[in-house]
């Protein structure tokens, strides 16, 4: 390897946070160099994997009967304060605009944390009758919260870019249960596509959404043993429709108040892929999001160059004509050079074409994934890259869920959990009783995750702290 190929590599991915960090800006995902702590800008490359990313979710949620909408950034003091419970979530938080130019504002104007008080004064004015409902309408926005702690490029920031929040609205609280049951499974899909496999839990009372019945989570394992909170939804019952007299027409004729979701998926996901696909030479994308998912290198030697390049060129042009995003790298590079530039990029097949491979009429099939090569025939060559793409997602899908399950270890006291989740996630038995759950916070000095939506059948053990019979298992982890 060259000496500035030297200078460019990548940490160890077992040094995970210098890695990631790294990796953000030497694979052009974004800029950490804005002038504002928090802030982040997105390089053209970054922006292109969250923009495949955010065209599933869309495709997702607009098969499922979602509309997508646009409310606006700011959200007046006197909206805003009107859900105690939800304000003094978010209190912390807030940016406020106090100004208009040079004058002092009447009211003033919070930059939306989450959209809630935004949206629901607009909600009162549209919904009239039992025919309005469901309502089911979701936007992708920026919102914008005071985060005190570490901040970190596409997991915990300032301004969120990308926040794609749901808010749903039904008759009867069993219909908008229907709804949260329905988003989790939206949800879990649009993570399988990105070949994320998830936990799903509900959150304990002292962690759900402020404002909530309940609040249901998808997490991630990410390769120090932590997890990323990648997806929520929560039940809002009737509580925000009572705050901003939220009511319908029944058929009888009766005015009730109608019962309230709402989920939020946010760039996360994105450090999710990163995270979880990611090795040492850097991304590795499944094919889907990937904005550049082939890229041909012509092998030229002094005799029969323009031949090769005219064959990248016709294998490039079939391949565009099926919707494959690819490109030619003709540069002055060495082969060593491209190979490492573009691996550093995660494009998930590298197709190498000389003059002896289009005597034998094929072309060397390089997968991101695996490194295996294989020879293709040109005259198929559509149709096996598409056979190639679908392994390579299976396969990355296959090996993050091995990853995952190998990291969920069963316990049954303290010491042991204390012990697991430096290496990834326990579970314990917990009576359910906040105490008990506080209590065992405390003596594992780590959080419980949530209670799986999907419980072992014909178990029981008894609560480390109160020692009560109980059959439900909880996660417990270190989290982001």
């Amino acid at each position: 390897m060259a000496e500035s190929e030297k200078e460019a590599a990548l940490p160890p991915k077992e040094k995970f946070s210098d890695w990631y960090n790294e990796l953000l800006w030497m694979a052009e995902i974004m800029d950490v160099r804005y002038p504002v702590k928090g802030l982040y800008v997105w390089y053209p490359f970054g922006f292109a994997i969250r923009r495949n990313t955010y065209n599933i979710i869309r495709e997702i949620l607009d098969n499922s009967g979602h509309q997508e909408t646009l409310f606006p950034l700011l959200i007046p003091e006197n909206e805003f304060m009107k859900e105690a419970e939800h304000i003094k979530g978010f209190e912390d938080e807030v940016y406020w605009v106090t100004h208009g130019g040079k004058d002092l504002l009447e009211i003033p104007l919070v930059l939306r944390p989450t959209s809630e008080t935004a949206i629901y004064p607009m909600y009162k004015i549209w919904i009239r009758s039992h025919a309005d409902l469901p309502l089911k309408l979701y936007q992708v926005v920026n919102t914008f919260r005071y985060e005190t702690k570490h901040t970190r490029p596409l997991i915990r920031l300032r301004e969120i870019t990308s926040f794609k929040e749901a808010h749903t609205v039904h008759a009867t609280w069993e219909d908008a249960e229907v709804q949260v049951r329905e988003a989790i499974e939206l949800y879990t899909e649009i993570y399988r596509r990105l070949g994320v496999p998830v936990l799903r839990s509900r959150r304990p009372d002292w962690d759900k959404f402020p404002g909530a019945d309940y609040t249901d989570a998808l997490d991630a394992i990410m390769p120090d043993g932590k997890t990323l909170q990648i997806g929520t939804v929560h039940h809002l019952g009737d509580n925000f429709a009572k705050t901003f007299n939220i009511k319908y027409e029944a058929p009888d004729g009766e005015q009730c108040y109608a019962y309230q979701t709402c989920y939020g998926i946010s760039e996360r996901s994105i450090a999710a892929i990163i995270s979880i696909h990611g090795d040492d030479k850097g991304l590795v994308l499944p094919p889907e999001i990937a904005p550049i998912q082939v890229v041909i290198i012509p092998i030229i030697f002094k005799k029969g160059a323009e031949y090769v390049l005219a064959a990248c060129k016709d294998v490039q042009k079939r391949l565009k004509k099926i919707g494959v995003r690819v490109e030619i790298d003709a540069s002055d590079l060495r082969p060593g050079a491209k190979y490492y530039k573009w691996e550093m990029k995660g494009v998930p097949l590298r197709l190498e074409i000389g003059p002896r491979d289009l005597e034998n009429n094929v072309a060397v099939a390089v997968r991101r994934d695996t490194g295996n090569k294989e020879q293709i025939s040109l005259p198929d060559i559509e149709a096996d890259v598409i056979l190639i793409f679908e392994s390579i997602h299976k396969n990355l899908y296959n090996n993050a869920k091995t990853g995952l399950l190998n990291r969920i270890f069963d316990c049954t006291n303290f010491e042991e959990v204390k012990d697991k989740i430096q290496k990834g996630i326990a579970t314990i038995p917990w009576c359910g009783k906040k105490e008990c759950g506080l209590i065992m916070e405390d003596q594992i000095n780590a959080g419980i995750l949530g209670i799986p939506l999907e419980q072992k059948k014909d178990w029981k053990e008894k609560c480390p702290v109160c020692k009560e019979e109980t059959k439900t298992l909880v996660y417990v982890a270190r989290t982001y």
